[in-house]
């Protein structure tokens, strides 16, 4: 249910967005908001406890929000209170700039390395991803993992190319073990 909410929400934030011409304007305040919203833990209890009316709520919002936002996202965010979907505005939100980041054409990518990649590397690495994706810029998120051992592994939105050694050495290691089963099963 919540995925549906997201894409009707969204798809309606988004196309008003165009229509208005202020893509680039609800997507900073999309990305504030949500910022607002998940670092808050205030706010996310107040506004899924039972004992604060819906009424209260909504004038929560207002005074949140009001004034620092456009009025439409505003209007949005009351619009899921009064249907009861406040729990469901992060995920509303997040669909909007996906849907925003797929019409500029902007990718995220999450990079994953054994080690801290050097702003050489990391360019190299982003340059790499231009080249051969459809995007025309990415947002890049760099991370560290030392389990990864070597190799890196490069996360766009549901692809995920996986070249480390850790991936590498478990591929081998399930292989060897087929082997040893088939040899196994030959001996008298």
């Amino acid at each position: 249910m919540a995925k549906l909410v997201s894409n009707v929400y969204g798809d309606a934030l988004f196309e008003l967005a165009v229509e208005s011409g202020k893509v680039d304007d609800f997507l900073n305040e999309a990305e504030a908001v949500i910022e607002v919203l998940e670092t808050n833990d205030g706010f996310s209890q107040m506004m899924n406890h039972p004992k604060i009316n819906k009424e209260e709520k909504l004038q929560i919002i207002d005074n949140v929000f009001k004034g620092k936002v456009s009025d439409e996202l505003v209007g949005l965010l009351r619009q899921l209170e009064e249907k009861d979907h406040s729990k469901d505005m992060v995920a509303v939100l997040n669909y909007f700039i996906e849907k925003v980041y797929d019409y500029k054409k902007i990718g995220r990518a999450t990079v994953t390395t054994p080690l801290e990649l050097t702003e050489t590397q990391k360019a190299d690495v982003e340059k790499r991803l231009l080249q051969t994706t459809d995007y025309g810029s990415f947002v890049m998120t760099y991370k560290v993992d030392p389990e990864l051992i070597g190799g890196m592994v490069i996360r766009i939105k549901d692809r995920v190319v996986d070249s480390s050694i850790k991936t590498q050495i478990s591929k081998l290691t399930h292989e060897l073990s087929n082997i040893q089963l088939k040899v196994g099963e030959c001996a008298p």
